[in-house]
């Protein structure tokens, strides 16, 4: 695959086709664990491995599996790689782990990680698979940990809580206070403002790109037509 092709990866990864701000895939976990940015980023670093792990395994056995157990056989590699980064983390963050609850197990179900195996990495070789996977789970990531950080920073006025259950106690230190009498926004933690906020993210993102069209469209109607060489025949007086 070319270098340009793997531009358009990144692209369609981190922006123009993000999972959960274009193909609004994933909404359940993303709604509900981003009410902090250790908890975002718990699980985005939870489907990155999964989404990369099942995009590899996938792209090795494309050639194999027959389109009868295709869709079983997808299923049963992402359920061993969200089973893995489970004992992974019940062995290093058993807290974080406790926290994420149900929503680690279930990302077995997320459609991101069922849609790629079967749309990208179950139709192409295993190098673009992988990194499809890859810059897929960094776009999905980057939009739980900033819900996670807007959520976190309108709730409790503060941000990076309980940082040590992922980096370990050294990064208690990096929990910072906006104000010591903050007055708490309550719904920005709680489900409806993970729906507004989230609302908000694709309308921003829907801007910008409507906005660049435009600039483009401007761009394309200011370029000036070189001039043509006319050929002149007879005499002149």
């Amino acid at each position: 695959m070319s270098s340009a092709s793997y531009d358009t990866l990144t692209r369609n990864g981190l922006w123009k086709n993000n999972p959960a701000l274009v193909q609004l895939l994933g909404l359940c976990p993303l709604l509900a664990v981003t009410a902090s940015v250790v908890n975002a980023m718990g699980l985005a670093v939870a489907t990155l491995f999964v989404l990369t792990t099942s995009n590899l395994c996938v792209a090795l056995i494309r050639n194999v599996v027959s389109d009868t157990v295709r869709l079983p056989a997808f299923v049963m590699i992402i359920a061993a790689s969200v089973t893995a980064i489970e004992l992974l983390m019940q062995a290093y963050a058993y807290e974080l782990y406790q926290i994420l609850g149900i929503f680690l197990p279930l990302i077995t179900t997320n459609c991101v990680i069922l849609g790629r195996a079967d749309a990208f990495a179950s139709k192409n070789p295993l190098l673009p698979s992988v990194y499809d996977g890859f810059i897929m789970g960094v776009g999905f990531g980057l939009v739980l940990i900033v819900l996670g950080a807007i959520r976190e920073l309108l709730g409790t006025g503060g941000l990076f809580a309980n940082m040590d259950l992922l980096f370990g106690a050294s990064a208690k230190q990096w929990h910072w206070v906006l104000s010591s009498d903050y007055q708490s926004f309550l719904l920005a933690i709680l489900p409806p403002g993970a729906f507004i906020i989230t609302g908000f993210l694709i309308a921003a993102k829907n801007l910008i790109d409507a906005r660049q069209a435009k600039r483009d469209a401007e761009r394309a109607e200011a370029v000036i037509p070189g001039s043509k060489r006319v050929r002149v025949t007879g005499q002149v007086s």
